[in-house]
């Protein structure tokens, strides 16, 4: 495990330096086989490690994220320091982040990342950075703690975002039923939609929040 965490650490911190070296290991792996089997159908593999070599660089964090989230264990982590690099994604700008994570053994460990090389779970097309100095949760494999995952909706920042995403079905329903409060399709709907919030974040959302929709839901006539 180690080992497989190094090397996915490698291919998601260089990307790009990877492709030529899994396509040179293609080469080297083809040869071997053709050799070996007597067949220069291996030869094929060439291409595979090729175009592999292109896809990670887009992919690789991804298949880091669900290594370690499956295999890794728990630990914490600080984003110490950020800027802005010069580099860009998509037309925005990558940042750059060093970082101080805490082992399950509490060990410190001081690595870095950035916003293109960062895995996070669950997977989302946002790349979405705990803001610095707020702790997080992570996972990793014990040996080689560098190579780390964001468990994003097990940290104070995912939480929060969970809940801002959750209250616009809400939010939608109560500005529906102010338009018009004798609708019953828009009472259930925001019935529905504040039993559905309550549910799932009675444990970590703010309890002024959780008290007033609580007490919107109990001023609603009942069915």
């Amino acid at each position: 495990m180690v080992i497989l965490s190094a090397i996915l650490f490698f291919l998601t911190q260089h990307p790009f330096w990877s492709w030529p070296l899994l396509t040179l290991f293609g080469v080297a792996l083809a040869h071997v086989l053709a050799r070996w089997r007597g067949s220069p159908g291996w030869y094929g593999l060439i291409l595979v490690f090729f175009i592999y070599g292109q896809l990670n660089i887009f992919l690789a964090h991804i298949f880091n994220a669900l290594f370690l989230s499956a295999f890794g264990v728990g630990g914490t982590g600080v984003v110490t320091h950020s800027e802005m690099t010069s580099s860009t994604l998509n037309d925005a700008n990558v940042w750059a982040y060093s970082a101080a994570l805490k082992t399950a053994d509490g060990k410190d460990v001081v690595t870095a990342f950035d916003s293109m090389s960062a895995s996070i779970y669950p997977i989302t097309n946002a790349i979405l950075i705990p803001p610095e100095g707020e702790r997080f949760v992570t996972r990793y494999i014990p040996g080689f703690p560098r190579n780390f995952v964001i468990m994003r909706n097990q940290s104070p920042y995912g939480i929060r975002q969970m809940v801002a995403e959750d209250r616009a079905p809400v939010d939608k329903a109560a500005n529906q039923l102010a338009a018009s409060p004798g609708n019953p399709a828009f009472i259930d709907e925001y019935r529905d939609a504040l039993t559905r919030f309550l549910g799932k974040h009675r444990g970590d959302a703010d309890p002024a929040l959780i008290e007033r929709y609580q007490a919107a839901l109990d001023a609603l006539p009942r069915r």
